[in-house]
C-alpha cells in the first residue's frame, strides 16, 4: 500500500494520513441512493443494478480500508469484528469517558452473544415494578427462571470494554472529532475521513487530520455527521433526560435487584419515566418526543413519583441526549453505512437500543468482511445491502410490536392504566420477558392470545369509564 505522510494541516491543505501504522498500545486505549425500503423491494428495485461482490476488484498489496465513526456499542462492535475479520479498521471516537444519558438495560442474549464479562453488570434485575398514573404499582418479573435478569451497565464502561476489544483485535482507536466525508472521485476510488485529532494530554481542538478509507461506517449517535453526509434524511426523535443520583445504602438496598417504570402525563406524554439501578447509585430519567421542551417538567415529576424511594440522594451527574424515534429514511449509500442511533435502531415503547445498536454494528462488518473475502477486496454498495436485509428480517417485527403497543397504550392516562393492570397477567409477562431477554417476538398460545385480547378490551374499558368519572369531579 502507497505509504501516505502523517502531518498536521498546513495552508495548503490537509495532508494525508496513511491508514497504516495508526496502531496504538492496548494499555492506552483502555483508558481512554434510494431511500431504504425493507429488503424485498429492495431486491426488486436493485436487481441488476448493484454489482455481487465476487466481480469486485482484488486489492493488490494491501488489505480493505474501512473508518467506524463512533465509539459506542455499535462503533465498538463493527470495529472489533472488522479487526477479526482482517479488513484494516480505524475507529474515531470524541469522547472516550462518554457517559450518554441512558438507562443502561441489555438483554440477557446480549451477555451470551457478545462475551460480555459478568463484572461489566452492575446490577441483575429480577424485578420490575411498573406504576400507573394513579400509582396503581404492578411487580414483574414472576416468571423469570433462576438464572434469567435484565442487566444493568454504565454506558462509560461498556462503551470502553467494547473499543478495548476492539483494539486488541488490531483496529486504531483515535480520540478524535470526525468532521466531514469527502466523497469518491470515481468508481472504487477512496473516501477522504477529515477529523481533529485530540492529544492525550487533552485542551485544545486537535490537530487536522485526513485518511483515505474504501468504506465508513457511521456509528456515530443520533446527530450523526456521517448520515448527513451522505443524505440520510431527517427523522423523529426524542429527547431523555437523565440524573445519577447517589442515594442513602439503607435505600439503595431497595434497587438492589429492582428497576422502576412510571408512566403518566405528569412524567411524559409520549414515553416513561424511570429509575434504573446501577452500580453505587440509580439513574432517574425521563424522555419525551412531542414536549421537549418541557423536558424538565417530566423530569422534577419522575423524581416526586419516585420520591419516597430516592429522597435523601445526591445528584452526582445530569445528562440529556437524542433518541431517534424510527430508522432513518436511507441508511447505506455506495459504500457508506449507518448503525445504531445513527441508523435510528432504537425501538418504540421500551426506548431500547444498546442491543441494536451492538447487533447492527457487527452486523455490518460481518457483510464487509464477508463480501471483501477477509479484506482482499473491494466492496460496493450491494456487500452492505445485504447487513440492512439481515437486520430487518430479523428484528422488524419487534420494531412493529412495539410500535403499535406505543400508539394503543401511550396515548392517554386511561390507556396507561389499561397497559399497567394488563401487566399483571403472568401470561403477559412471560410473553413480553422471553421477547426481550431473547430478542424474539416468541409465538403465543392461541387460547391464551385470545384470552388476552378480552382482557385488554376489559382494561381498556374500564379504564375509560374511570377517567370520564374523573372529568365528572374535575368539572
Amino acid at each position: 500500500m502507497a505509504s501516505l505522510s502523517s502531518t498536521t494541516s498546513t495552508a495548503a491543505g490537509d495532508s494525508l494520513r496513511s491508514f497504516s501504522g495508526l496502531r496504538r498500545e492496548t494499555s492506552i486505549l483502555r483508558g481512554v441512493a434510494a431511500a431504504d425500503a425493507p429488503a424485498s423491494q429492495l431486491r426488486r428495485r436493485q436487481l441488476g443494478v448493484v454489482r455481487a461482490s465476487r466481480t469486485s476488484p482484488r486489492l493488490n498489496g494491501r488489505k480493505l480500508r474501512v473508518a467506524v465513526v463512533g465509539g459506542g456499542p455499535a462503533g465498538g462492535a463493527a470495529a472489533e469484528a472488522l479487526a477479526k475479520g482482517g479488513v484494516e479498521t480505524m475507529l474515531i471516537e470524541r469522547k472516550l469517558d462518554n457517559c450518554k444519558p441512558c438507562g443502561g438495560a441489555i438483554p440477557l442474549c446480549m451477555v451470551e452473544e457478545f462475551g460480555l464479562p459478568l463484572d461489566l453488570i452492575d446490577r441483575r434485575v429480577t424485578k420490575m415494578k411498573m406504576i400507573s398514573p394513579s400509582n396503581v404499582a404492578v411487580d414483574i418479573g414472576r416468571t423469570l427462571g433462576p438464572h434469567e435478569y435484565i442487566g444493568m451497565v454504565r454506558r462509560e464502561v461498556l462503551d470502553a470494554y467494547l473499543r478495548g476489544r476492539a483494539a486488541e483485535a488490531g483496529a486504531s482507536v483515535i480520540n478524535g472529532l470526525f468532521l466531514r466525508l469527502e466523497q469518491p472521485e470515481g468508481p472504487g476510488g477512496p473516501y477522504r475521513i477529515h477529523y481533529n485529532e485530540f492529544s492525550p494530554a487533552g485542551g485544545g481542538t486537535g490537530e487536522r487530520r485526513t485518511a483515505e478509507v474504501d468504506a465508513v461506517v457511521g456509528a456515530d449517535g443520533a446527530n450523526s455527521r456521517v448520515a448527513k453526509s451522505i443524505g440520510a434524511g431527517e427523522y423523529e426523535y426524542a429527547i431523555a433526560f437523565q440524573e445519577r443520583v447517589r442515594i442513602p445504602e439503607t435505600k439503595m438496598e431497595y434497587y438492589k435487584e429492582r428497576a422502576e417504570m412510571y408512566v403518566g402525563d405528569d412524567v411524559s406524554p409520549d414515553f416513561y419515566g424511570w429509575v434504573f439501578p446501577k452500580c453505587d447509585h440509580v439513574a432517574v430519567g425521563t424522555g419525551t418526543v412531542t414536549h421537549k421542551a418541557d423536558i424538565k417538567k417530566f423530569q422534577a415529576a419522575t423524581r416526586l413519583r419516585a420520591k419516597d424511594k430516592i429522597e435523601g440522594g445526591t445528584i452526582i451527574r445530569v445528562e440529556a441526549h437524542p433518541i431517534p424515534e424510527h430508522p432513518r429514511p436511507r441508511r447505506v449509500l455506495g459504500r457508506v453505512a449507518l448503525v445504531g442511533d445513527a441508523a435510528g435502531y432504537v425501538t418504540k415503547c421500551s426506548g431500547e437500543g444498546i442491543y441494536f445498536a451492538a447487533k447492527s454494528g457487527q452486523m455490518c462488518a460481518e457483510a464487509i468482511v464477508e463480501g471483501s473475502e477477509n479484506g482482499s477486496r473491494m466492496i460496493d454498495e450491494g456487500d452492505l445491502r445485504k447487513y440492512l436485509e439481515k437486520f430487518d428480517k430479523m428484528y422488524w417485527p419487534t420494531y412493529k410490536v412495539l410500535d403499535v403497543l406505543q400508539k394503543v397504550f401511550y396515548r392517554s392516562n386511561a390507556a396507561r392504566e389499561a397497559f399497567v393492570e394488563m401487566c399483571a397477567d403472568e401470561y403477559v409477562q412471560k410473553m413480553t420477558f422471553d421477547s426481550y431477554l431473547y430478542k424474539k417476538v416468541v409465538p403465543g398460545n392461541p387460547l391464551d392470545d385470545l384470552k388476552l385480547a378480552v382482557n385488554t378490551i376489559g382494561s381498556l374499558v374500564r379504564a375509560n369509564a374511570l377517567r370520564r368519572e374523573m372529568d365528572k369531579l374535575t368539572l
